[in-house]
């Protein structure tokens, strides 16, 4: 009787346990982030006042947003999945409202782009729900349709023509970065499903080409997307951002300037604390530095990954499509803004997972983290039961 009840003590305790590897990662992207955030907007927040703590003031606002992330986590984490597929049409509805929202009279609109809604103590930017609630629509439909997708053509107009209106709602914003995002992470999710590398390849091609001609519709867009083959053609105007984000790269050489010491921070290098932080972090860190940050990324993904395998492996396909999508979509992102930032890739608003500042952004990422954790979660249990 005791050894049944310590065997049940012991069964109760593993299933409340989640993967160590992946926790372990976030906490230190989190801890970095941090870190970088009150390092890059020390020199911004300082003229905001004089009284104590004025220079923390962005470290602080990221800190609140970290508490609110974690507590959408938390709600996440004790929720079946088979909730939240249940309400994918109701999510990706919320979508289109949001999307619409921030375009009509009510959206607010910063340096000429509409992205925010104002609900008055607290700006909600409508892209970053967009890229949580689009992924748990494509996992459940993926789940639901997924002989369909494998094998015919038929199978793929629906996400194509939802991912079609939100992109182009994104557009309208304007928010290039996020709707490419998007329909990267759409094509990837549709790979690892079993769909023909050819047909990914054509509607892939289908869609550069429309974002393609969407581009060349603005000649501000145009000249900003192409600025980065060559910045010192207008180093003074579109040019200037990232030849600043390119001298600060190169400052940093093997082992950085060291923590705060960072030149380029002080206002030479526009949004340092959001889409350009890593070039402050490369100043400081140094090449070595940076390589251990994409390490850390690189290894979180694979776990991501493993997780979602693990998933499929056992037949259930909506916790595995989620698990794979956010993984997609939190690497990418990662891959998209340390290219940015490098000149490598066009310049894009997207922020650095985890390590940027915006509050919008660190919910979301905290709220995305929850899923694969819940998705981990539901595998052991399925596995416990499995053995029983």
């Amino acid at each position: 009787m005791s050894h049944a009840i310590s065997m049940n003590n012991s069964r109760y305790g593993s299933e409340t346990q989640y993967d160590w590897w992946l926790i372990s990662c976030v906490m230190i992207l989190i801890g970095l982030g941090l870190v970088m955030v009150a390092s890059a907007s020390i020199s911004i927040a300082d003229p905001l006042g004089k009284e104590e703590g004025a220079k923390l003031f962005y470290f602080w606002r990221q800190l609140v947003a970290l508490g609110l992330g974690m507590a959408g986590g938390l709600v996440v984490l004790r929720t079946p999945l088979y909730v939240f597929k249940q309400y994918r049409y109701l999510f990706l509805l919320t979508t289109l409202v949001l999307l619409v929202a921030v375009i009509s009279p009510i959206g607010k609109t910063v340096n000429g782009a509409a992205r925010w809604v104002d609900l008055g103590v607290y700006d909600l930017q409508a892209s970053e729900i967009a890229k949580l609630l689009v992924i748990i629509y494509l996992a459940g439909y993926m789940e639901q349709h997924l002989e369909q997708v494998r094998s015919s053509l038929s199978g793929l107009y629906n996400p194509i023509i939802v991912m079609t209106i939100i992109c182009g709602l994104l557009l309208m914003e304007p928010d290039f970065g996020t709707s490419v995002l998007l329909f990267a992470t759409m094509l990837g999710l549709l790979f690892l499903a079993g769909i023909p590398l050819l047909r990914i390849f054509i509607w892939g091609s289908i869609a550069v080409a429309i974002l393609a001609f969407v581009a060349t519709l603005e000649a501000y867009r145009m000249q900003r997307l192409l600025i980065f083959l060559d910045p010192w053609a207008d180093p003074y105007g579109t040019g200037f951002q990232l030849i600043q984000a390119l001298i600060a790269i190169g400052r940093g050489e093997w082992f950085g300037v060291g923590l705060g010491s960072s030149v380029q921070k002080l206002f030479y290098l526009p949004e340092a604390h959001t889409d350009f932080i890593f070039s402050i972090f490369a100043e400081e860190m140094g090449l070595f530095g940076c390589l251990s940050l994409i390490s850390v990324f690189t290894f979180f993904i694979w776990r991501v990954f493993y997780i979602a395998a693990q998933s499929e492996k056992g037949g259930r396909y909506f916790p595995a499509y989620l698990a794979y999508g956010f993984g997609l979509l939190i690497g990418m992102q990662a891959f998209l803004n340390m290219g940015v930032n490098m000149g490598a890739l066009p310049t894009k608003g997207l922020t650095l997972p985890f390590i940027s500042y915006g509050g919008n952004s660190m919910i979301m990422m905290c709220i995305a983290v929850a899923f694969i954790l819940r998705v981990d979660h539901e595998n052991r249990i399925a596995d416990w039961e499995a053995e029983e």
